[in-house]
C-alpha cells in the first residue's frame, strides 16, 4: 500500500468540466459508496470534479482479471458484464451486469490490487474514472488540512489535556464536522447515546427533566455526549439545544472508544462531578 510520504499533496487538483446533471448522476452512484461516505461535501466534490471521461466500445475489455488496479469507474450510460475466470482455465462466466449509475473498480483506491474480475463493455459506454493516485492525493490533501485546523483548536479542549500531540492528531483524524441550526435539539435526554460532541463554533443550552430553565451553557471547546458512552445504558441524561448556528466535532462511539482510550479513565474517574454540572 502506498505510504503517506509518497503522495504529493501539493500539486493542484485537475478539474475535468461537467455539466450539472452530470455532477448530480456522478453525486448519486457514489454517495452509496463506503469508499466516499466518510467525505465532507467539499471534498466529495474535489474527487468528482477531477473524475476524467472514458468511452468504451461496445466488447472492448476495460478491466482485465489478474491486472494490476489502476481505476476507479461510474456507468454514466451503457452497460457492462463481469466475467470471471476459474482456476484451471476455461471460457471465463459471466456473473452480473452493471449499467447506467453504477460503478467497478474500487478495491484498486485503496489496496491496488489485482484485478477480480474482468470488466467488459456490451454496448458503448460513457464512464468517469478517477485514477488511485489522484484519489489518494486528494484524502491525504484533505486529512492535513484537516489536521492543521484541529490541532490547535483540539489543544484547548481541557478532557484532551492529559493526550500527547500524536494522540490528538488521532482524533483530528476521527473527528466529523456537523452543523446545526439555531434551535435544534443535539441531544434529547432519555435518548440512546451514540455520540460525542466537541463545539467548534457557536454555543448551546443545557437543560434536564421538563423545566425550560438553562443549567449550563456550552461555548467553543466545551464538550459533551461524553457519559451516556461509558455507562452501561447508554441514555442521554440532559437535553442540548443550539442557541444559536453552530459547528461540532461529533465522534461516534466506536471511535470515541479506539481514539480517547486514554481518556476513558479520567472521565470515569470524575463521573459524578461531571453529572452536576455537565449535560451528562
Amino acid at each position: 500500500m502506498m505510504d503517506a510520504d509518497d503522495i504529493d499533496t501539493t500539486t493542484p487538483t485537475k478539474v475535468i468540466p461537467k455539466d450539472a446533471s452530470t455532477m448530480v448522476a456522478l453525486m448519486e452512484a457514489v454517495k452509496a459508496n463506503v469508499l466516499f461516505q466518510h467525505l465532507e461535501e467539499a471534498e466529495l466534490n474535489t474527487v468528482l470534479d477531477s473524475m476524467f471521461e472514458v468511452k468504451p466500445s461496445a466488447a472492448e475489455i476495460i478491466i482485465q482479471q489478474g491486472d494490476e488496479g489502476d481505476n476507479f469507474y461510474v456507468i454514466d450510460s451503457g452497460t457492462v458484464e463481469v466475467l470471471i475466470s476459474k482456476e484451471g482455465g476455461g471460457d471465463p462466466e459471466k456473473v452480473s451486469e452493471i449499467t447506467d449509475g453504477g460503478s467497478f473498480g474500487e478495491l484498486a483506491l485503496i489496496y491496488g490490487t489485482p484485478r477480480a474480475a474482468t470488466i467488459k463493455a456490451t454496448t458503448d459506454c460513457r464512464l468517469w474514472a478517477i485514477d488511485r493516485d489522484t484519489y489518494r492525493r486528494i484524502l491525504m490533501g484533505s486529512t492535513i488540512k484537516k489536521r492543521k485546523t484541529y490541532e490547535t483548536f483540539l489543544a484547548k479542549v481541557t478532557l484532551l489535556e492529559s493526550l500527547d500531540k500524536w494522540e490528538r492528531l488521532s482524533v483530528a483524524d476521527a473527528l466529523e464536522t456537523v452543523t446545526h441550526k439555531e434551535g435544534d435539539v443535539i441531544m434529547k435526554e432519555g435518548d440512546p447515546g451514540d455520540d460525542f460532541f466537541i463545539i467548534e463554533e457557536g454555543e448551546c443550552a443545557v437543560t434536564k427533566g421538563d423545566s425550560a430553565d438553562v443549567v449550563n451553557t456550552l461555548k467553543s471547546a466545551d464538550y459533551f455526549g461524553e457519559i451516556a458512552l461509558l455507562e452501561p445504558d447508554g441514555k442521554r441524561h440532559a437535553t442540548v439545544t443550539a442557541t444559536c448556528d453552530v459547528r461540532l466535532a461529533k465522534l461516534d462511539r466506536d471511535r470515541f472508544e479506539r481514539v480517547l482510550g486514554p481518556c476513558t479513565d479520567i472521565l470515569k474517574r470524575n463521573l459524578d462531578n461531571y453529572k452536576s454540572f455537565k449535560p451528562e
